[in-house]
């Protein structure tokens, strides 16, 4: 009887576990299912519609658009309406009125051109900061996709290397045990094995925050999300590239469309004096009839209306004259800013080519090295299983094997390095040169 209910506790055991396990896979496969794996085009696109920074561009130039409407409109005549009820006593003071139309607009002024000019210019400005503003997402979210790819790949790879640490740490420990290593074998192999734990730890903070990064960039959960490393596009960009590339960007032609608007403003307001403006003008008034108007006034007309143009010379106007000055100081201010930005963008673009070229270089030595690294260790362990063939020479250990597969892994971990940078770099010349977005 005892037997007998021990095994079937035994069963019931066992058949609650392998339902633990059953549901523990199906939780795993669900969450593994859940994880939202983007592509590269993918997160850049979701980048460009959710990013605050282009819809604030996008917001700039529709308020451009506005005012180059506002600068042109005062030519078409405006209509308001209104109305002025009210009881007078003795002579009729102001003009009460049941309702009245009033309708005026600019017919001639020399100034307005230029401002019409100016605020065309400033839509120019605004297309051009947006076209930049996109390149600038497009460039960060590029980056942030190559980084979390760099990231997740380099603690794939610690955690392979920690693997191969543990067993170092254990076959040096029963070679010390078997007093073939010393003491301090033993602490280098403890050494090497908490340095790659800590440098996993410091690999999984990057993740995390390369997630949460992405993520705000596109718009999705970042902890459920993933990159698609077989998503990369090439990025061939080559040393020749710049000769045809143009010698601006959107951000400079930003600049120098701002400069041309603020220019035209100050030409209007130094305009000002001495020239004529004429408006068109309309009113009608339909007077009460319970006013005392007929008293004072013969055959009076409830009915009155009027149309006309106005001219004016402004001939004296300090006001106007210091706002002149001042927005002449402000076109300057802004050319001069422009010129910067030029300059700026290009020596950085010239950064950029020699460092592009020289981090190629960097990659392709780094990724020789690893080859090497691989190769050795290839020949390492077939020589753990065969043998030397050469009785006097040293034989190859299991200790040898483990030293071999961390340092190939670390050859590893700097090929990621460079070649991380080198696309880095690659991303930021094909922004100098206009091509990033296509």
């Amino acid at each position: 009887m005892i037997c007998s209910r021990f095994r079937g506790d035994s069963s019931k055991r066992l058949a609650a576990f392998l339902r633990l396990l059953l549901a523990s896979s199906a939780l795993a496969c669900a969450a593994a299912s859940a994880c939202a794996q983007i592509s590269f085009t993918t997160a850049v696109d979701l980048a460009l519609k959710n990013s605050p920074k282009v819809l604030m561009a996008q917001a700039n130039v529709d308020k451009a658009r506005a005012a180059l409407e506002e600068s042109k409109d005062v030519y078409i005549p405006s209509v308001s309406a209104g109305s002025g009820l009210g009881y007078s006593y003795g002579f009729p003071v102001g003009q009460p009125s049941i309702f009245n139309f009033t309708s005026q607009s600019l017919i001639f002024n020399y100034s307005q051109r230029d401002y019409v000019r100016g605020a065309r210019s400033a839509l120019d400005a605004a297309n051009l900061a947006l076209k930049d503003a996109r390149e600038a997402v497009a460039e960060d979210a590029a980056l942030s996709f190559l980084t979390l790819d760099r990231d997740t790949q380099r603690q794939a790879t610690l955690v392979e290397q920690a693997g191969f640490a543990a067993r170092l740490v254990a076959i040096v420990q029963e070679r010390l045990d078997a007093g073939q290593d010393t003491p301090i074998d033993f602490t280098g192999a403890r050494l090497t094995a908490a340095q790659i734990r800590l440098a996993r730890l410091r690999a999984d903070d990057e993740v995390a925050i390369d997630q949460a990064h992405l993520a705000r960039l596109v718009g999705l959960p970042a902890q459920a999300l993933s990159v698609s490393s077989n998503s990369l596009p090439a990025f061939p960009v080559s040393s020749s590239d710049l000769g045809a590339a143009p010698m601006t960007s959107p951000a400079v032609d930003a600049a120098y469309a701002t400069a041309r608007s603020k220019r035209q403003i100050a030409f209007g307001d130094s305009r000002y004096l001495w020239r004529p403006q004429i408006y068109f003008a309309a009113q009608y008034n339909r007077f009460t009839k319970y006013n005392n108007y007929d008293l004072y006034y013969k055959n009076f007309q409830h009915n009155n209306a009027g149309i006309g143009i106005q001219i004016q010379l402004p001939i004296f106007d300090m006001v106007h004259r210091a706002k002149a000055r001042q927005s002449a100081a402000d076109a300057a201010h802004a050319e001069h800013e422009a010129d910067m930005a030029r300059d700026q963008f290009l020596e950085g673009r010239l950064k950029a080519q020699h460092s592009t070229a020289e981090l190629a270089a960097r990659a392709e030595v780094a990724t020789l090295d690893q080859q090497l690294a691989q190769q050795q260790l290839d020949a390492l362990l077939v020589q753990l299983k065969s043998g030397t063939g050469n009785p006097s020479a040293p034989q190859m250990t299991p200790k040898d094997e483990q030293t071999s597969r961390i340092a190939e892994r670390e050859k590893f971990l700097t090929v990621l390095d460079t070649s991380y940078e080198m696309r880095k770099a690659e991303i930021n010349l094909l922004r100098q040169t206009g091509e990033l977005e296509e």
